[in-house]
This record gives structure tokens, C-alpha cells and sequence, in this order.
């Protein structure tokens, strides 16, 4: 044979021959990509009763987060979130916030440093992130939901920037000193028409330190302004598409769009409410009075989290010990009652990330769960089912680089930014 129809037929033959990926099956296909993914959920609530020397995130808890479970859904990288309610703004209200936030602090420290700093480390960069996850450990990071435990001090941001702090919401559900919240759609009373004067200087500070401004919970007036404001581009930690779902904490199409302008990211949340309201109401009616019964047979009081806000923080503290067991038997029950109505599910999630890609751009979307904060879907009920988003994401086309944005570059990138604002502004 001449050498050139040798050589001819073994580029023939090497172009019939089908790459292992291409010859993969769907199982093996969604476990390469999710296992390749940065996998990153951007809202998660603890309970510092969980991060003690006998009771830690090492064990498989009621929790819907901690370490066994993000190790059998492959999630890399929890931020975990000190939140604080809203409360009175006066001095007492301000102190009493500030010993809540710095014990969340204290927990998350105790569980990188000195109860698993062998499985899991704390990461305020992503240089950081990529480090850890590259050494075999899962990542935690660290998020504010409601800045009202500052109180009237600024320099309070650069103490929590230091404890490992990388975002902050301005508000929660309940106006604060910086900022309005998306509660007062419900009455139309506002108490700064936006963002306070102080708020104004928060943003300010935030950029300066580079820290992310999350606008999860504040009005959309107080957004606005943010975005009008800030340097650096902005998240929302954990909200979802309005136009889908017509609830406060979901963000509109002209929030979307200027969160694009802004070069942002938008975390989508699977929190059932905020997705499908007509099928979380008709099962949460259902849902109810199976909570309650199971909580009675518990001899506690069943609370919605609606709720929670009016209770003390002892109260709400004793109740929080319970919740995730009372709402995991309460699941279990409902998984196998043949007339709940239908769940709200990981396909409504991936709905949300359709049309919110669809809008602004494979570069402007994240996912988050509001886990151990009543999040968690049909498919996406604890960290253990991350895998399952990835799945219903490849099912519905989506590649693996957007697979990779949507989980953690996305939020990556935004956080560089972030970041790079800062360092310009400091020098």
C-alpha cells in the first residue's frame, strides 16, 4: 500500500472510532460532570447546637447539611450563614444581635479549626476554595444574612470581613437600620424609602473591604440604589424568578436585567415557596397537620416559619433543636402518603435557572438550596441529593462548562471582582 492511502485510511479509521464520551451512558455522563463541577450552595442556616465536641457536622445529623451528607451528594462548598432575626433598633436590640452573630461565628471557626479541620476548611478566596477542594476537603465559607447585629458601628464590618465574612444582606425580614426589607410590600409602610443614609455608607465600606452585597432580602427600591452605588458587582444569595413565581423575595425582570448591567450573579433558590407558590401551598396545607401531630407526639408546639420572628431567641433556639427532626419524620410521612398533593420539585428549580439564563445570561446564574432555613425540593431535600440538579440540568441540555458556571464559576467570579474593586480602592 502507498503510504498516503495508508495514511488515509488510518485517519478514516481513527474518525469512525467514538470518544469515550461519546460513547458513555447517561449515568456515567451526569456522574463526570457533577464530579468535575465546583459544586457551591450559597445559602445554608445553622444551629450552634451543632457544632459542639459531642453533636458536630462529622456526624449524619437530622441536619439537611453537614459533612456526610455533602460527601454523598458531592456538594464542595457550603456557605454556612450567620443570621440574626430582626429585632428593636436600640442599643439592647443592637448588643443582643451581636452576641447571636459572634456565637455563629465562634461555631463556624470551632468546626474548620478544631472539630474537622482534617475534613473541611474555612475559605474567604478562590484561590482558597480551589485549594481545599484539590486537597480532598470539603469548603465552608461564610455569609451575613442581615447586618442589623452591627449595629451603628461601621467599623463592625471590618470585624466580620476578619472573622471570614465574604457577604452580607443589608436587611432580613423587618426593616433595619441600613436598609428596607422585602416585608414591607405586604403593608407599604417603608422606614427609609431605600437604603438609609447609614446604608449608603455601607455599601461603600463593603466595596472598600470586598465583601459581596447580597439584595436576597432588601426591597427592590433599596436594590436599586445599591446597584446604583456600588463599585463592585452584587449577589443575591438566595432568590429566585418573580415572573415564575410572584413572591417579594424573588427579583423581577428589571432587578434581573440591572443585576446583569451590574455584572452580578443571581442564586437560584430551592426554596418550594419561591418556586411553585399554588403547589407549596396546596402541600403545605396538607404538610401542616402532619408537622403539628408529629410535634405533639414530641410534646413541643409546632411553629411555621412565619412564625419564628415572634418568638424569643431562647424560644426560638429550644425550637430550632427539634425543627430538622420534626421536618424530616414529617417528609418521610408525606413521601408515602399516596394523597399529598404534588411536591414542589427539582424541575420547577431548573424552570427558575431556564428562564433566568434565558434573561441575563449563563454568566449571571448560581444555585443555592436556604437549606436548614426551610429550603430544600423534591429531588433536592438535603446536601446528600445534590448530584440529582446536575442530573435534571444535563437532562434539560445544559453543557458541562455551563453546568460549571451555574455550580460555583459564576460565584467565583463575582467574588474575584469583588475583591479586585477592593484592592483597586485600597491603593
Amino acid at each position: 500500500m502507498k503510504p498516503t492511502l495508508f495514511i488515509l485510511g488510518l485517519l478514516a479509521f481513527s474518525s469512525c472510532k467514538q470518544s469515550p464520551k461519546e460513547t458513555e451512558s447517561l449515568e456515567t455522563k451526569i456522574d463526570r460532570i457533577h464530579s468535575e463541577a465546583i459544586t457551591i450552595d450559597t445559602h445554608n442556616d445553622i444551629n450552634t447546637a451543632n457544632f459542639t465536641d459531642s453533636i458536630n457536622y462529622t456526624q449524619r445529623l437530622d441536619t439537611q447539611v453537614n459533612l456526610p451528607k455533602m460527601n454523598e451528594g458531592g456538594l464542595d462548598v457550603s456557605w454556612l450563614i450567620v443570621y440574626t432575626g430582626q429585632g428593636e433598633l436600640t442599643e439592647a436590640g443592637y448588643k443582643n444581635a451581636k452576641t447571636n452573630a459572634l456565637d455563629k461565628f465562634s461555631a463556624i471557626h470551632k468546626l474548620t479549626e478544631e472539630i474537622a479541620p482534617e475534613k473541611i476548611g474555612l475559605a474567604t478566596t478562590s484561590e482558597e476554595v480551589r485549594s481545599l477542594i484539590n486537597s480532598g476537603k470539603k469548603v465552608a465559607m461564610i455569609g451575613v444574612e442581615n447586618a442589623y447585629p452591627i449595629g451603628m458601628d461601621m467599623e463592625n464590618f471590618e470585624t466580620y470581613y476578619n472573622l471570614g465574612a465574604r457577604y452580607i444582606s443589608l436587611s432580613h425580614n423587618g426593616h433595619s437600620q441600613f436598609s428596607d426589607s422585602n416585608t414591607g410590600e405586604k403593608d407599604n409602610v417603608w422606614l427609609h424609602n431605600g437604603l438609609s443614609d447609614f446604608g449608603k455608607e455601607a455599601v461603600a465600606e463593603m466595596n472598600r473591604l470586598g465583601m459581596m452585597i447580597d439584595i436576597s432580602h432588601p426591597s427592590k427600591e433599596a436594590m436599586i440604589q445599591m446597584i446604583s452605588l456600588s463599585k463592585a458587582p452584587i449577589i443575591a444569595s438566595h432568590s429566585s424568578a418573580r415572573a415564575l413565581c410572584d413572591h417579594s423575595r424573588n427579583l423581577d425582570d428589571e432587578q434581573l436585567l440591572l443585576l446583569k448591567e451590574n455584572g452580578g450573579v443571581v442564586q437560584t433558590v430551592a426554596f418550594s415557596s419561591y418556586l411553585n407558590t399554588e403547589k407549596y401551598l396546596a402541600r403545605n396545607e396538607y404538610a401542616k397537620e402532619i408537622y403539628h401531630s408529629i410535634a405533639k407526639e414530641m410534646g413541643v408546639e409546632w411553629h411555621e416559619r412565619s412564625q419564628f420572628s415572634s418568638l424569643s431567641d431562647s424560644e426560638r433556639a429550644s425550637f430550632m433543636e427539634v425543627y430538622p427532626k420534626i421536618v424530616s419524620l414529617g417528609k418521610e410521612t408525606l413521601a408515602n402518603d399516596p394523597n399529598a398533593p404534588e411536591a414542589v420539585s427539582v424541575l420547577d428549580f431548573v424552570n427558575h435557572i431556564d428562564y433566568l439564563v434565558n434573561l441575563i445570561g449563563i454568566d449571571h446564574v448560581g444555585i443555592s438550596s436556604d437549606f436548614d432555613g426551610g429550603g430544600g425540593i423534591a429531588g433536592w431535600s438535603d446536601a446528600s441529593e445534590t448530584k440529582n440538579v446536575t442530573a435534571a440540568l444535563v437532562n434539560r441540555g445544559y453543557s458541562q462548562e455551563q453546568i460549571n458556571k451555574l455550580w460555583g464559576e459564576n460565584l467565583l467570579r463575582v467574588l474575584d471582582e469583588v475583591q479586585a474593586v477592593s484592592l483597586k480602592l485600597k491603593s
